[in-house]
């Protein structure tokens, strides 16, 4: 089980990364660290590109790096968006994607700049997961 300490730690990390984001169109940068069941962790950043559809979100970045690697079990997902005050979680593309690598209980959390921090699960940010519901039966 991850605990607060290790949490603070990993979304430091994603705040660390944000800054190497390429966000030139919309100024708005994401940092993600995802930490993986063996300790190791992987980061990511959002990567723009002039047609929107095209951009990657910092999210995926992570998780396909990770995936490249070879680690597909996962422990805990940090995410920063250093340009807003507010948290801003996952897009749905995103939340798709975190689902189909990480059960519904694992941790997430996601800040802005300001003091404000939403912790919660995948299963909390995507509730009515197919993929995992079939799987149940």
């Amino acid at each position: 089980m991850i605990d607060n300490n290790q949490m603070d730690q990993l979304f430091a990390q994603a705040r660390q990364i944000a800054d190497k984001a390429y966000a030139p169109y919309s100024k708005f940068r994401v940092g993600a660290a995802l930490l993986c069941q063996d300790g190791t962790v992987i980061t990511g950043v959002n990567v723009e590109n002039r047609s929107f559809g095209l951009t990657i979100c910092a999210e995926r970045n992570a998780i396909c790096a990770a995936v490249a690697k070879g680690h597909l079990r996962f422990a805990a997902l940090a995410i920063s968006t250093p340009d807003s005050v507010e948290p801003t979680g996952p897009c749905g593309a995103c939340r798709q994607v975190i689902s189909e690598f990480m059960p519904p209980n694992t941790l997430v959390r996601f800040a802005g700049s300001g003091e404000k921090q939403v912790n919660t699960t995948v299963g909390e940010l995507y509730p009515f997961d197919s993929l995992h519901e079939l799987m149940d039966k």
